[in-house]
């Protein structure tokens, strides 16, 4: 369980009942967006509440009268997915500058303006995001949010979210060590070593790492790997 300091109130109301648990914002926020956590690794207390901040449990029959259990982890987690979470200014302020931030990573790395082939700049969706006034829910799931940004955004801005598909080869000095690398940069479709020792491969990327995957395929060989577009994904 969490320090009862970090934790803040989780509040359902259905039914005319009222339910409240203990919750690490960060946590609950994980749930929410649908990852795999022990409820226990969320919560501060064992209890559900129908006063947290008086320590009023609630009844047998309130829970069974809403929830058709007293399950303690199957309740907590109805009430983070479905309730309120009540964050502190300062919790829900750094909670949705981290999501901004993955949006705006995700979309720079993951997209291109079609009208140039090259990725915007972060500080360029950045600036966008203000014009538009997305709105950062920081329990939305990062896919939902980064559907509802570029949506806001095409208006403002040029974006087409594409892959490229690549032809590496990689001599065989620098043949074993590249292997991990490029396969921790890329998505493999298929790889082969040759007789000489060498590696030759096929992978994805998204488009917006380009130069950045160049990048790490140049330091890998000293600027001896071949790198070849096969073609663009869209």
């Amino acid at each position: 369980m969490i320090p009862l300091e970090k934790a803040v109130v989780a509040r359902l109301e259905s039914y005319g009942e009222h339910f409240e648990i203990l919750v690490d914002p960060d946590e609950a926020a994980r749930i929410r967006q649908g990852e795999k956590t022990e409820i226990e690794d969320v919560v501060a207390a064992l209890n559900i509440f129908s006063n947290a901040s008086r320590g009023t449990r609630a009844s047998e029959e309130s829970l069974l009268k809403v929830f058709k259990t007293t399950d303690f982890p199957a309740i907590a987690r109805k009430i983070i997915e479905k309730g309120e979470i009540h964050l502190t200014a300062e919790q829900r302020r750094h909670m949705m500058e981290e999501k901004r931030r993955q949006v705006i990573t995700f979309i720079a790395r993951n997209s291109v303006n079609p009208q140039t082939g090259h990725p915007h700049p972060p500080q360029r969706i950045e600036m966008a995001m203000e014009e538009a006034r997305v709105n950062i829910d920081p329990f939305k799931h990062l896919d939902e949010m980064v559907k509802e940004t570029v949506k806001a955004l095409r208006p403002i801005l040029p974006i087409r979210f594409e892959e490229l598909r690549l032809a590496i080869k990689i001599p065989p000095d620098f043949a074993a060590r590249a292997y991990g690398d490029i396969a921790a940069a890329s998505t493999m479709e298929k790889d082969e070593w040759q007789k000489d020792g060498s590696w030759i491969c096929v992978v994805r990327i998204p488009a917006g790492i380009q130069g950045e995957f160049y990048d790490v395929i140049n330091k890998i060989t000293k600027g001896e790997g071949v790198v070849k577009i096969l073609n663009q994904i869209y």
